[in-house]
């Protein structure tokens, strides 16, 4: 099974616990944007949507702009085959629109149910998107919401490096998608039964 790590603006850098996640974990490959400091919904989506269509059933893991990144695909690209979506910290654009430019091109956020098992995981101190709207948006999405208390923005900056709070959620997310891809117990038929 695929994890693919979907950084947000300025990627992921080594001591991010995407990253430490992706040297330790089988199967993990990072969702590569050729410009990380020039975010464009555009741009990223396309690249996002090559990487799921070669890696069907892929589970996502998206930060801050690779969270709301993973939201905008499942708009635009709901035929897609995504096995589910681990979303940490998603940024709002409304946000930030004024301090980078780029960001306004992912707003609004996208309002309408992802179409696949996904966990929220949102912080009560996250500067770029407050816990209530967090909540809302993930109400929106049809996500199951965690609380991760007083986080900052989850990344290095707030003291987050493996994060290994964050490996248990995606341990729930994999769980629930093998039970999804395995087919249903078949019962022997009425003949079998007779024959016996």
């Amino acid at each position: 099974m695929t994890i693919l790590m979907v950084p947000g603006f300025n990627n992921s850098g080594p001591e991010h616990w995407q990253s430490r996640w992706e040297a330790t974990l089988d199967h993990v490959e990072r969702v590569q944007q050729e410009h990380w400091d020039a975010p464009e919904l555009d741009i990223w989506l396309a690249v996002l949507a090559h990487h799921v269509k070669s890696r069907p059933g892929a589970i996502l893991v998206g930060h801050s702009l690779g969270a709301t990144l993973i939201a905008h695909l499942a708009l635009r690209h709901p035929d897609l085959d995504v096995g589910g979506a681990l979303l940490v910290a998603p940024a709002d654009p409304d946000v930030r629109r004024s301090r980078v430019p780029g960001i306004g091109s992912f707003g609004p956020l996208p309002i309408e149910p992802l179409g696949f098992p996904a966990i929220l995981v949102a912080s009560r101190t996250d500067p770029h998107m407050a816990q209530d709207r967090a909540r809302i948006v993930a109400n929106l999405w049809e996500a199951a919401f965690v609380d991760a208390g007083e986080a900052g923005h989850i990344n290095v900056a707030s003291g987050h490096g493996a994060w290994p709070a964050g490996l248990r959620w995606l341990s729930r997310l994999q769980v629930r998608q093998r039970a999804i891809a395995q087919p249903p117990l078949s019962r022997p038929s009425t003949r079998a039964r007779h024959s016996a």
